[in-house]
């Protein structure tokens, strides 16, 4: 498809039936992850973290991927960066709506605290590669080979941490405990659930790729800013479904599975970093990046880094029936986009 030769209505048509495939894909999956969760016996916080939260940011790493391999560093990087912030503020949306206690106050989970601060030490590493030299091998940065081995290092010790945890929360009338919904089964009988997973997940890389091509084309035709089409636009639209699969997810009461969505979601999309520099083909895609585009990721670690402090403090109840964490988290994010905005 010639997206140089669409009207702009026809682009921002595609652009929003991308956006309804990703919306609808990641709504049914969050119900196939909890039963996942249920079946495997792996809790609703290692699920949430690794399989839908990497499941749901499939769309986002083809976005990044596509832009990358085009040459546009700005719009690769953002596009991961800008859907960690938007991603956070969509888990403090989720503590509005849960009224009966601060979510991370009910959510209480070791898993989802040790991936917070995995989180932190994989957003910190980009900034260790724009500081250091400019270096490739093959054409990757270490620092990019570093990010998958923290990350993979991450997810074993996950388990760990959930299977022998060295702590446990404190329980509380408003703890709410991760208690599966269904027996498990023998994984020969879960083939039609994984399959129906696999499938949701093919129509989210095809939404994901036609995304990436309009923003493409709609940065070079307006000639806008490729950081903040990529932290606001692309970011926001492929990060639909962690939006939607966390209200859900709270609906359900499946709070554990929302907020490991939420932090496994952001911690997956660090990799984007890595896809994206492997698809940059001029060097090392850390020196080629602007000081906007580092503006999300210190956002995104300042969001991460509040978040963390809330699940760790547990505040049973703030002001307004949210935590502090969820309060700070929504300032931030709001004063980002008014400080890029008007930058």
């Amino acid at each position: 498809m010639a997206f140089t030769e669409l009207s702009l209505p026809i682009l921002l048509a595609i652009f929003a039936v991308a956006g309804l495939v990703i919306l609808t894909c990641g709504v049914q999956m969050t119900g196939l992850a909890d039963r996942i969760a249920d079946r495997t016996g792996l809790g609703e916080a290692l699920v949430g973290g690794v399989l839908l939260g990497a499941s749901t940011s499939l769309s986002g790493t083809v976005v990044s991927l596509t832009a990358a391999l085009d040459g546009r560093a700005s719009l690769a990087f953002s596009n991961g960066v800008g859907g960690i912030a938007a991603q956070t503020a969509f888990l403090a949306l989720a503590d509005l709506i849960y009224r009966r206690a601060n979510l991370e106050h009910a959510a209480a989970e070791l898993a989802n605290v040790f991936q917070g601060a995995l989180l932190a030490l994989l957003l910190a590493i980009p900034v260790l590669a724009y500081a250091g030299p400019e270096v490739t091998i093959l054409g990757v940065h270490p620092a990019s080979v570093v990010l998958v081995v923290v990350y993979l290092a991450g997810v074993v010790a996950s388990k760990r941490v959930r299977d022998e945890p060295m702590w446990r929360p404190v329980g509380t009338r408003q703890t709410q405990e991760d208690t599966p919904d269904e027996e498990q089964q023998d994984t020969r009988g879960n083939l039609p659930l994984f399959t129906r997973f696999a499938v949701l997940l093919s129509f989210m890389g095809v939404a994901g790729w036609t995304i990436a091509q309009v923003a493409s084309e709609l940065v070079d035709r307006f000639e806008l800013s490729a950081s903040l089409v990529g932290a606001l636009m692309t970011a926001v639209v492929t990060s639909l479904p962690e939006l939607v699969t966390t209200l859900a997810a709270v609906r359900r009461g499946a709070l554990q599975l929302a907020v490991g969505g939420i932090i496994g979601g952001n911690t997956f999309d660090t990799l984007f970093l890595t896809l994206s520099d492997a698809g940059y083909r001029d060097g090392s895609i850390y020196h080629a990046l602007t000081r906007d585009d580092y503006f999300w990721l210190a956002t995104g670690l300042v969001m991460t880094t509040i978040l963390l402090l809330g699940l760790i403090y547990r505040e049973r109840q703030g002001p307004g029936g949210i935590g502090f964490e969820s309060a700070g988290i929504l300032a931030v994010y709001t004063g980002a986009i008014i400080v890029q905005s008007i930058a």
